[in-house]
């Protein structure tokens, strides 16, 4: 049993990966993986499907172009995003048509029916997935100031795929 055990964990640690990404001001001291580097990987690897959620999403014209080039490649592309003050969220700008001009043959979604006690929710994760294979996982939003400036320690997990 503590055979089979421990063959099992070995394998499952070959197969995924979890790593530390930094956002925040640069260091000489520590090399650190950069958000934005993240979430283009991920975008980049995907074949097939790319499942983005954030609060907003504007500004970062590098993952504009990675969406976009995904989209050319056949990447089905879903985003959930937080809705317009005036349409039910909390955002004060459309981000929706934001992204549907900068992403055209992206499929947007919004969380729309709020029943209590979620009547006050605000879309709050931040999560891109690829091929439901790998999984970035960030406090980070899809704006400059997120990428560049805001702080925070974010985890980079995936599974590799066995060939």
């Amino acid at each position: 049993m503590l055979l089979a055990a421990g063959h099992a964990f070995e394998r499952v640690s070959k197969q995924q990966s979890i790593e530390l990404v930094w956002t925040g001001p640069t260091t000489p001291f520590v090399a650190t993986r950069r958000t934005e580097q993240v979430l283009l990987q991920v975008i980049e690897t995907a074949k097939q499907t790319l499942f983005i959620t954030s609060f907003v999403a504007h500004g970062v014209s590098t993952i504009v172009k990675a969406l976009n080039d995904a989209s050319s490649r056949g990447v089905g592309i879903s985003m959930l995003l937080e809705s317009s003050q005036d349409h039910g969220g909390s955002i004060n700008f459309d981000v929706f048509g934001t992204m549907k001009t900068l992403v055209p043959s992206a499929k947007l979604y919004a969380w729309r029916r709020r029943a209590p006690p979620f009547a006050d929710g605000r879309v709050h994760a931040k999560v891109a997935v690829a091929d439901g294979a790998i999984c970035f996982i960030t406090s980070a939003n899809l704006t400059g100031h997120a990428m560049d400036r805001n702080m925070a320690f974010v985890i980079s997990c995936g599974t590799q795929q066995s060939q």
